[in-house]
């Protein structure tokens, strides 16, 4: 179906600038947040499958670009219950093994705990998941990531947040203060919703992005519009961003980014089930199994029952003190982030101990030279980030040649 509508002229005769309303919309919008954190990010990133049971395309009444914002920022659904299919294609090779190793070492950091949900994120950065979500209001929150044989949950009842990973028979519990009136307490760290992502895509919108309603879909057996984000910069990787908003509850039913070197979506995320009712008291009602290993999150800084603080892990050493000084560059769509790590550049593969590492590493790459010098481009479908050899790192939602640019003009 043809769009309902095009990029109309800002400030044009007798029409408001577009730009503002959308940002109004937009600003909006990030008030009003589906109490329910499910895999996803990010960012934030993060992965549900394209089959999302879309079919036929519904005749609904026309509605603009600002319109549809607003509809999602109005949206006041507190309760909903439903199944969510992800697919996350970042273009990352094979480890061939090695990414167990790598999971392994960040459990251990972040306290020893497989339920730890920062742990867990990094298993759900690619691949198709399936996850089962139920909301009641902004305190009451569950989300079941089905695995083979097992799964794992995150529920967020009260001041409680508990992990709980079968396979391993682990917990994990820390405490959240009740959300207050008008803001969202979602369980930290966890991926999002197709809405969640939406409003993060929706934060984007100024001068630079091209919004437009795109005709219309069904998700999950409801009618929906189509919001369509496109950037009007060119050298970012992020070619379109289409959002599916429930015509009746103003809430996004399906969140797809594709790149602009096309093929399969990066994200895909979107409701094959879903039912705005209360969903049962007892779904958010958690007891550590028997004999289940409980490990306690610390945020005082002090030794817990299973582990040390999270500070412990890893990203909190010298690397990590190489981010405060952490600065961007341009704008919108194509801005990169720059730090310095301190001389911490690749690997030399004259090393006894860095050797095999930096090979690995330089294999995954691609070497570039400027007036920065020389450096390392490691690329996905959608993040690209220049490490050069004297420690300092560009990165972001942008082409190669947009990071050696960046890196020439800094020097």
């Amino acid at each position: 179906m043809a769009p309902y509508e095009s990029d109309r002229t800002a400030g044009a005769e007798g029409l408001p600038d577009e730009g503002d309303d959308v940002r109004a919309g937009r600003r909006k919008a990030a008030r009003y947040v589906v109490p329910v954190a499910v895999v996803g990010v990010a960012a934030a990133t993060i992965g549900l499958v394209p089959a999302l049971a879309d079919s036929g395309d519904p005749s609904l009444p026309k509605i603009t670009a600002e319109q549809l914002i607003e509809k999602i920022a109005k949206s006041d659904v507190q309760q909903l219950s439903g199944t969510v299919k992800v697919s996350t294609d970042l273009g990352l090779p094979s480890l061939g093994g090695l990414e167990s190793g790598l999971l392994s070492g960040a459990t251990e950091g972040s306290g020893g705990s497989s339920a730890d949900p920062q742990s867990k994120l990094m298993e759900l950065a690619s691949g198709t998941h399936t996850v089962r979500v139920a909301a009641d209001g902004p305190d009451k929150a569950k989300i079941s990531v089905l695995e083979n044989a097992a799964e794992y949950s995150i529920i967020h009842n009260g001041n409680d947040v508990w992990a709980y990973d079968s396979k391993s028979n682990e917990v994990y519990h820390s405490t959240a203060p009740a959300a207050e009136k008008g803001e969202e307490k979602a369980p930290k760290d966890v991926p999002t919703t197709p809405k969640e992502l939406a409003d993060e895509a929706l934060k984007s919108v100024d001068d630079t992005t091209s919004v437009t309603v795109d005709g219309t879909a069904q998700v999950a057996g409801r009618d929906a519009y189509k919001l369509l984000i496109k950037p009007k910069q060119s050298g970012s990787t992020v070619g379109a961003i289409t959002v599916a908003v429930d015509a009746k509850t103003g809430v996004p039913l399906k969140f797809t980014l594709v790149p602009t070197s096309g093929g399969a979506a990066v994200v895909d995320a979107g409701f094959t089930q879903v039912a705005f009712a209360k969903p049962d008291a007892s779904t958010f009602d958690f007891t550590p199994p028997k004999g289940a290993k409980v490990t306690e999150d610390n945020k005082d800084g002090k030794e817990s029952k299973e582990s040390q603080a999270p500070e412990s892990a890893p990203g909190h050493g010298d690397l990590g003190k190489g981010l405060d000084g952490l600065k961007t560059i341009g704008e919108g769509w194509s801005t990169i982030a720059e730090f310095d790590t301190g001389g911490q550049g690749m690997p030399s593969g004259s090393s006894s101990e860095g050797g095999d590492v930096s090979g690995f590493l330089n294999s995954l790459g691609d070497h570039v030279k400027g007036k920065f010098g020389s450096g390392t481009v490691f690329s996905t479908r959608l993040v690209n980030a220049l490490i050069t050899d004297d420690g300092k790192v560009y990165a972001g939602a942008v082409t190669k040649d947009a990071l050696v640019k960046a890196a020439n003009a800094a020097h």
